[in-house]
């Protein structure tokens, strides 16, 4: 097998997403799906693989596929926006905040399958995702003087290998190698040292974080990681098929410009993840599937911890510091795709997964305001002959508002802050078959 022009490729392919600046639709901060048909059909994939980013959404999966190159690229559109209102200070900090200063993201996607021999397959699946990306056009007076906001780009690369045990059954695995980078602006209020002075000896003491100066402006940072991913797939019947998916933690190395804002002193790990789904062929035109996901935010310090009560009783970077507030999420996806003709497959999904942030948790999460929960998807694939074949998809996840209560401490001026989000995205992926 010669892989070196993907492997070279693949490469190519992250830089161009680190350029671009990923972002992606959101549960939570995941991606809804991963490979253009998935996201046409809801993100529902893991008993059901359409295209060779199959393999980041189960790894078991791509023995039954064939062997396929996918590439393809996604323009991402998310609108988001807080308010604050019922501040001490008055209209000098009550009022909408636009956090669109930058509105288009490009996230481009690669995938390789080699069925290697009947029973085996290997290959792998690139793709980005963030969601944490907020720039505001104005300061927000109550964390710092200059624009606020953050940057999250992650960028994956699974290869993989699936087995098949038997004709109808197979298991997989993958190991996922993750890139991030990250940037925070706008956070001063939080650097704040106190000077306490006793007799001739001056105590200079941070009041918010163990490292001030590694808190907010301090430009990009990046880290790698690594995780796994183990699959299994089965047709139980001649027209249906289910699968089962568990991504580990992905392990990353800490964000050390950033080691005073991030609870376990910039530690930003990757929640582990739990899918299954089944697939029905229903007829000889029409093929559902239904997914559900839970993601366990909680679990990574950073993300989970609380602002409050932890503001009042531990420092940013500290192990058990103030932090986001997530809360793990379930996820449900459910796809249809109908063959309209011998050409043409419509693709259409919808994807509800709770958002994970409380109504207590609204302050911090201005910087990153996901709080979407439905998406409808559309698409179809077009082929251009026999081998190749051309897949567009559309996704909107609806206007979410999350009105905060006590989320603003008494010490910054009580009151609440509200956030609110919708996405758009446009894609088009082109495959070929071999």
């Amino acid at each position: 097998m010669k892989t070196g022009p993907f492997a070279g490729l693949a490469l190519a392919v992250t830089r161009v997403a680190a350029l671009c600046g990923v972002a992606c639709a959101t549960n939570g901060y995941f991606s809804h799906g991963v490979g253009m048909r998935a996201k046409a059909s809801g993100g529902a994939a893991v008993a059901w693989p359409q295209d060779a980013l199959s393999g980041a959404n189960n790894p078991a999966a791509p023995v039954f596929l064939g062997n396929r190159f996918d590439f393809g690229v996604d323009l991402f559109r998310p609108d988001r926006g807080s308010e604050i209102g019922g501040n001490a200070m008055g209209d000098a900090v009550n009022g909408l905040y636009d956090a669109n200063g930058k509105t288009n993201f490009f996230m481009p996607e690669i995938g390789y399958n080699n069925q290697y021999r009947d029973h085996v397959a290997v290959g792998f699946a690139l793709y980005g995702r963030g969601g944490m990306n907020t720039t505001y056009t104005t300061p927000i007076p109550l964390l710092g003087t200059t624009g606020a906001g953050v940057d999250l780009m992650q960028v994956f690369l699974v290869p993989y290998v699936a087995y098949k045990v038997s004709d109808n059954h197979s298991i997989g695995m993958g190991i996922n190698f993750g890139w991030q980078a990250f940037e925070a602006t706008g956070l001063q209020s939080f650097t704040r040292i106190d000077t306490i002075a006793a007799g001739e000896d001056t105590t200079y003491v941070p009041r918010y974080s163990i490292d001030p100066a590694h808190l907010t402006n301090q430009g990009h940072e990046s880290s790698m990681g690594v995780g796994v991913t183990i699959g299994y797939m089965g047709r139980v019947h001649e027209a249906v098929d289910v699968g089962i998916v568990y991504q580990s933690r992905t392990y990353m190395g800490r964000f050390k410009k950033y080691e005073g804002l991030f609870a376990e002193m910039g530690d930003f790990d990757v929640p582990a993840s739990l899918e299954g789904g089944i697939t029905v062929r229903a007829s000889g035109k029409a093929t559902l599937a239904f997914d559900v996901q839970h993601i366990w935010y909680g679990s990574i310090k950073s993300i989970g911890n609380p602002l409050l009560p932890n503001f009042a009783e531990a420092k940013l970077g500290e192990d058990d510091g103030p932090g986001f507030g997530s809360q793990d999420v379930t996820v449900f996806k459910f796809g249809l795709a109908y063959d309209a003709t011998d050409k043409v497959r419509l693709l259409g999904g919808y994807n509800y997964g709770g958002q994970p942030i409380p109504e207590s948790e609204t302050l911090f999460n201005m910087l990153a305001p996901g709080v979407v929960e439905h998406h409808l998807t559309l698409g179809a694939t077009l082929k251009a002959g026999d081998r190749v074949g051309v897949t567009l998809a559309y996704v909107h996840a609806f206007e979410k508002t999350v009105e905060g209560s006590e989320s603003i401490p008494a010490a910054f001026g009580g009151g609440e802050a509200d956030l609110r989000m919708n996405e758009d995205s446009f894609g088009a992926a082109v495959g070929w078959s071999f």
